[in-house]
């Protein structure tokens, strides 16, 4: 395999970070799938049920404010902008797009859902803050020279992105 263009790893969601299975949880995997397998499988989710999921929570109501913090957390991922930070400008190579911004508000308002709730809150946009924008930000050479990695930079622009 080879690394994505910038433009094609925009197109994915998330970027969600898994770690190895426990020796326990890999000898269940790998029993799984080299026996026989179950004589028969059964559809728990049909397409059309999908499709539903995708409308409700495309209807979780998002206050404006909330909306306008998760665009102000992508916006000031970019460098060389007039709301850009000192230290974005010195560690950035390139910021999040406005894919990021759609991206935070369907997380946020999935995991809002997931909550049991029926609004999104900026707390659950800044939980989507790092699978989000983890692979749409690109530091620059001296950030990686001086360790600087793009989960530091998300937890700083959270830091430096006010809610109002």
């Amino acid at each position: 395999t080879y690394p994505l263009p910038e433009a094609q790893l925009d197109r994915f969601m998330f970027n969600i970070v898994i770690d190895y299975l426990s020796e326990d949880e890999e000898v269940a995997v790998v029993s799984q799938t080299t026996g026989a397998g179950p004589e028969e499988v059964e559809a728990v989710f049909s397409g059309e049920d999908l499709l539903k999921c995708h409308e409700v929570v495309r209807r979780v109501p998002i206050a404006e404010e909330v909306i306008r913090y998760a665009v102000r957390l992508a916006t000031r991922s970019r460098p060389g902008q007039p709301h850009s930070s000192d230290y974005i400008n010195e560690w950035v190579n390139w910021g999040a797009g406005t894919r990021a911004g759609q991206s935070l508000v369907l997380g946020g308002k999935t995991r809002a859902l997931l909550a049991g709730r029926s609004h999104v809150s900026f707390d659950d946009i800044r939980a989507m803050a790092a699978p989000v924008l983890r692979h749409r930000i690109l530091t620059n050479y001296r950030a990686e020279a001086e360790g600087i990695t793009v989960e530091e930079i998300i937890r700083k622009v959270i830091e430096l992105t006010p809610e109002k």
